[in-house]
């Protein structure tokens, strides 16, 4: 295999005034014939050179109608839907069985504030807390019982090499207890802050586990179930978006790097948060990059998620707002009416508009998030004084956000990868790697992105949101969680820019002219598949191996 300038690509650059076009009815992919839209939106298909071309022409007779169910299933949604409907259910069942309660990110607080919004409490409720400022909410005692051994136990480590998990029969007895009915209250400020929209999967996770009395631990297994099935729900059906596209394999690089994943099996917010940004930037990259027309389903579902972004995660609202780029002749809104043109605008001023609406009833929490800090540093926790300082001196605050990446970058890249849960265990260096070489196959064999719908304006734009999106959510944690005079932005992560690592990535395919191509000149797509998937499953299994090793033994 060689690295070329793509043969097969569309006709259309920056200086042909008349591109080679595709069209909602037949979208040209390599020398393959990709699926119609239309065809796409009524189940028809054809054959998908992302699914079932082989690298030997010979073996791709009759492929246009696979006889076998498996054949079937891949032609109709896709080889990279199907691959991650198999790889995402059963590495995020199997997190979500072996980590211990409450060890995900955050998922004490997470889970306090889905237990609230699954009881109706929408908005944040101030709790009494000596400290000072403090949001929080009601939980059943049997459960915070077993929240607060948890927090213990993470908290407290032995050293290697013994496991993580101190004592495996506590965390069995409590969660074998019924759910009581007595509650009291638990401390969530930092989730407190979120709309209810990122928790509905867990909070009907959580209703559905009171409706058969099931017990605390049969309570969390099945909250974080919830969330994976939205998760599977949502990002598939991005991928399944671009199945007639080689960019698929890309798309699921991202959607199952282990840190998504493992998300995807515990009790978050991120859940869904990263399931509408996937779903939004693959369909971003089909309309808007690739230049193929979307269905009804895919029209409304862009639609929907750009109202529901924005009031999942704040940072990434920009990304959201994307959604006016696309060409009005690329959405499927019927009619040849001249007002159809602004319906996008419409829906991306709603959710603009949901943004700054949460944002101003959940703004007095970031009062109390001083509290998340040390003793020391509760009352240093000061958004008016950062604000101030950012506006009064913004040379200091360019100093520090140069400070933290010169002495945090590497860690935000492990990160990106994955830091699994509050045990703070980095991904094997295997995974890392196994990552990147799937990264690197996936970007070789991408389609070219269409110059007309994707023009350099556009794309400029697409890449300044990217990162614009990126100083929002250090501008952001250094309001809500830096303390005051602080040498770096504290609290930033690496798993916050896999939201916009498709878009971004989206940007380089499009000025980026090399592909990867056989000896024939030709961008294959079984080997690299296949390749994508096996690299996959070794960074998925190296990371679930280390992480059960280190945390049961």
């Amino acid at each position: 295999m060689t690295t070329s300038a793509d043969r097969t690509a569309t006709a259309a650059t920056e200086s042909n005034p008349e591109p080679a076009l595709t069209t909602d009815n037949d979208v040209a992919v390599g020398n393959s014939t990709a699926l119609s839209a239309n065809a796409a939106e009524s189940g028809a298909t054809e054959r998908d050179s992302s699914s079932t071309d082989s690298d030997d022409p010979a073996a791709n007779k009759g492929a246009g109608k696979p006889r076998d169910p498996g054949r079937r299933i891949v032609a109709r949604f896709g080889a990279a839907t199907v691959a991650f409907a198999i790889v995402a259910t059963v590495f995020g069942a199997l997190f979500a069985w072996i980590t211990p309660p409450f060890w995900g990110h955050d998922e004490i607080t997470q889970f306090g504030r889905a237990y609230q919004v699954a009881h109706g409490g929408f908005q944040p409720q101030r709790i009494h807390d000596d400290r000072g400022i403090a949001y929080g909410g009601d939980v059943p005692i049997s459960i915070t019982r077993l929240m607060g051994y948890a927090l213990h136990d993470y908290t407290t480590n032995p050293e290697e090499p013994d496991p993580m998990v101190a004592d495996p029969g506590s965390y069995a007895r409590m969660e074998g207890a019924a759910v009581s009915k007595a509650e009291e209250p638990v401390w969530f400020t930092n989730t407190a802050a979120y709309s209810p929209v990122p928790y509905i999967p867990a909070a009907i996770g959580i209703r559905v586990a009171e409706l058969f009395g099931l017990n605390v631990g049969a309570m969390l297994l099945l909250t974080r179930l919830a969330g994976l099935a939205t998760y599977l729900a949502l990002v598939g059906f991005g991928l399944w978006a671009l199945r007639a596209h080689r960019v698929q394999w890309l798309a699921f690089t991202v959607a199952v790097l282990p840190i998504a994943v493992f998300q995807a099996g515990t009790i978050t917010a991120d859940t869904l948060t990263n399931a509408l940004a996937i779903l939004v930037s693959t369909l971003l990259v089909k309309a808007l990059f690739l230049g193929d027309g979307l269905g009804r389903t895919e029209t409304a579902a862009l639609l929907a998620a750009t109202v529901l972004l924005p009031v999942s995660k704040p940072t990434y609202v920009l990304l959201a707002m994307l959604v006016v780029l696309v060409p009005t002749n690329r959405f499927a809104l019927g009619g040849e009416s001249r007002w159809k043109r602004f319906i996008p605008w419409g829906f991306a001023a709603l959710g603009a508009l949901a943004f700054a609406v949460w944002m101003k009833i959940a703004g007095p929490t970031t009062e109390g998030m001083g509290l998340m800090r040390p003793q020391h540093q509760w009352n240093s926790v000061r958004p008016s004084d950062q604000l101030h300082g950012i506006v009064t001196d913004p040379v200091n605050f360019v100093n520090t956000f140069g400070e933290s990446i010169a002495l945090r970058d590497q860690r935000w890249f492990t990160q990106f990868f994955g830091e699994l849960g509050f045990a703070y265990i980095d991904v094997p260096a295997l995974t890392v790697l196994a990552c990147l070489l799937a990264f690197a196959v996936g970007i070789g064999i991408a389609d070219r992105m269409n110059t007309a719908t994707a023009s350099f304006r556009r794309t400029l734009i697409v890449a300044l949101t990217m990162l614009a999106s990126v100083a929002m959510i250090y501008v952001t944690l250094y309001m809500s969680f830096t303390p005051v005079g602080y040498y770096i932005i504290d609290g930033v992560q690496g798993r916050y820019f896999v939201p916009l690592a498709i878009l971004a990535l989206a940007v380089l395919l499009r000025w980026m002219p090399l592909r990867l191509t056989d000896v024939r000149g030709r961008t294959p797509a079984k080997g690299p598949a296949i390749t994508i998937i096996a690299a996959t499953l070794v960074a998925l299994i190296a990371a679930l191996w280390k992480y059960y090793s280190i945390v049961w033994g």
